[in-house]
């Protein structure tokens, strides 16, 4: 099978189209952050860096750290975001972009987030690691691709949307697990599991009001309260779900580790949670150096 030049968009010194990347530019660990920014602050702790490039926000550092070679991407904010951050990483990874052909050998990658979260319940403490072990994308996008209902928990959804009232004019949520492999590579006792949302907003998708009313006032009091086979919500981002999604579906692994930054149910935000992203960072690192 050949893709068409409209569906696998090349760019003339042979990159794909958004990343601007070539299948040698990327290792087979991938740390994501939202913020360009902060490629540079994971960078800072690599031992040499072997390339950067940058289109738009999508930008790139890979280098070595404890001799293993690792690559930073910047993703932006949003699932919208991740969708091109996926499928274009898997296409460098496992198509041939001169031939536009499917490799014959599937390159795995490993996806790991790194970022900031709100919590949604009171005992999770501002400042603290949180990994996501499972995300419910708000966000619909999984649902554009077939094989979806293959990496979803249909019962767990179920069982959520009748919880909240889910509304039938919004998308339906998906419930994808994280990689058990990095699940348990980056198992801590520093780090708090739980269950993510991944939301399509920062303000009324999160249940946050400004000037405008969002349509159910009470959402967050019944996220909170949502409990199955011992399985609680933890915490707001908006990216995981995507991730996790995506990187089922073409057979790679993903994991979410996030600062928990604001408490949404006590109202609290972190003082400077900067230094706290930097610890997280180094946690990662280390732990991906050791296999």
């Amino acid at each position: 099978m050949e893709f068409k030049e409209s569906e696998l968009i090349i760019n003339p010194d042979g990159s794909i189209f958004h990343l601007h990347l070539l299948p040698d530019d990327i290792a087979d660990d991938i740390i994501l952050v939202g913020d360009p920014g902060r490629v540079e602050t994971v960078a800072s702790f690599f031992d040499n860096i072997e390339l950067k490039k940058d289109n738009r926000e999508f930008y790139t550092i890979t280098g070595f750290y404890k001799n293993k070679r690792i690559s930073v991407i910047s993703t932006g904010i949003g699932t919208d975001n991740i969708d091109i951050v996926v499928n274009e990483l898997d296409a460098i990874a496992n198509i041939n972009l001169k031939t536009r052909t499917q490799n014959k050998e599937h390159r795995t990658l490993n996806f790991i987030r790194i970022g900031t979260s709100g919590a949604l319940q009171k005992d999770i403490p501002v400042d603290s690691f949180l990994m996501s072990t499972r995300s419910i994308g708000f966000d619909g996008l999984l649902n554009f691709y077939e094989g979806r209902n293959s990496v979803s928990d249909a019962d767990f959804e179920f069982a959520f949307k009748y919880h909240v009232d889910w509304k039938r004019n919004l998308a339906s949520p998906y419930i994808v697990d994280a990689s058990k492999d990095l699940i348990n590579k980056f198992d801590d006792d520093k780090i708090i599991k739980g269950v993510t949302i991944s939301a399509p907003g920062f303000y009324g998708p999160q249940g946050r009001k400004l000037r405008l009313q969002i349509a159910d006032p009470e959402i967050n009091d019944k996220i909170e309260s949502f409990e199955l086979n011992g399985q609680r919500i933890t915490n707001y981002e908006m990216e995981s779900s995507a991730i996790f999604g995506l990187s089922k579906l073409l057979g790679h692994h993903a994991i979410t580790l996030c600062v928990v930054i604001a408490n949404r149910r006590r109202g609290e935000y972190s003082k400077d949670y900067k230094p706290v992203i930097k610890k997280l960072i180094k946690l990662v690192l280390d732990k991906l150096t050791k296999y």
